[in-house]
C-alpha cells in the first residue's frame, strides 16, 4: 500500500484517499513519533544529554516500535523517518521546552483525532496507552521545565495584564483538558510555532509561560520521569 505523505504531515485522515484508514492511522502516528524522537535528539545533540529530553527521547523510541510491531501484523508499510535534516532547534533550552510544551499538545490532539476513525482493539489500546504517556508524563515534565525556568525569576517581559489574559485562555485550557482540542486552538495559544514541524523557532515566552501557569491549575498529575 502506497504512502501519502501529505495525509502524515497534515495529521488528518483522509476519508476520500486510496489509502485504508488503518493504513492511514498507524502511518499518521508512527510518522510523528519519528519526528517528536529527532527533534528530542537534535536538541540532546545541541545542549548535551539533559532532561527531560533524554528520558523522553528513549519513550519516542519505545512509542514508535510499538507502533510498528502493529504495522507489521496488519502489514501496513512504515514511513520513512526523513525528519532528521528537517528539525531546526531553538537557541536556547527553554525554548526547546516551550517547544516540548507545544508539541506534546499536539500529539494528544493528533490522537484524539484517530481514535475517531480507529475500529482495532488492539489498536485503540495502544493509541490510548501512547496519548496517556503525553498527557500524563511527557506535558508535565515539559511544563516543568517552564515553570522551574520562570520560578527562578526569568518571568517574560511584558506589557500584557497577565490576570486578563489568563482569563483569556481559560476556557481554551479547559478544552485541551477535556481533550477538545486541535491545531487552530494550538496556534492561538501559541502564535509562533511552526505548525509544519513543530521544531522551528521556539513558541513565544510569554503565552508560554501563560499555558504553564494554567495547565498547572487545571491538573494535579505527578510528573515521572
Amino acid at each position: 500500500m502506497a504512502i501519502d505523505y501529505k495525509i502524515l504531515i497534515s495529521k488528518k485522515i483522509d476519508e476520500n484517499s486510496t489509502v485504508d484508514i488503518r493504513s492511514q492511522i498507524l502511518q499518521i502516528a508512527v510518522y510523528d513519533e519519528f519526528k517528536a524522537y529527532e527533534a528530542y535528539a537534535k536538541i540532546i545533540e545541541k545542549f548535551g544529554n539533559i532532561n527531560p529530553f533524554s528520558n523522553i527521547k528513549e519513550a519516542e523510541a519505545v512509542h514508535y516500535s510499538v507502533l510498528i510491531s502493529l504495522m507489521q501484523k496488519y502489514s501496513v508499510e512504515v514511513p520513512i523517518n526523513d525528519w532528521a535534516d528537517k528539525i531546526d532547534v531553538p537557541n536556547t533550552i527553554i525554548e526547546c521546552c516551550e517547544l516540548g510544551v507545544a508539541s506534546e499538545i499536539n500529539n494528544i490532539a493528533m490522537y484524539n483525532h484517530l481514535l475517531n476513525y480507529a475500529q482495532d482493539s488492539d489498536i485503540i489500546d495502544v493509541l490510548f496507552r501512547l496519548q496517556a504517556a503525553s498527557y500524563n508524563n511527557h506535558l508535565p515534565s515539559f511544563r516543568a521545565c517552564v515553570q522551574n525556568h520562570y520560578n527562578s525569576g526569568n518571568l517574560p517581559e511584558s506589557g500584557v495584564d497577565m490576570m486578563q489574559k489568563m482569563q483569556e485562555y481559560q476556557e481554551m485550557i479547559n478544552n485541551i483538558m477535556s481533550g477538545n482540542i486541535d491545531e487552530s486552538l494550538i496556534s492561538k495559544l501559541i502564535p509562533n510555532i511552526n505548525k509544519e514541524f513543530l521544531a522551528g523557532a521556539g513558541s513565544g515566552a510569554g503565552v508560554a509561560y501563560l499555558l504553564n501557569e494554567l495547565l498547572k491549575k487545571a491538573t494535579d498529575t505527578e510528573i515521572k520521569e
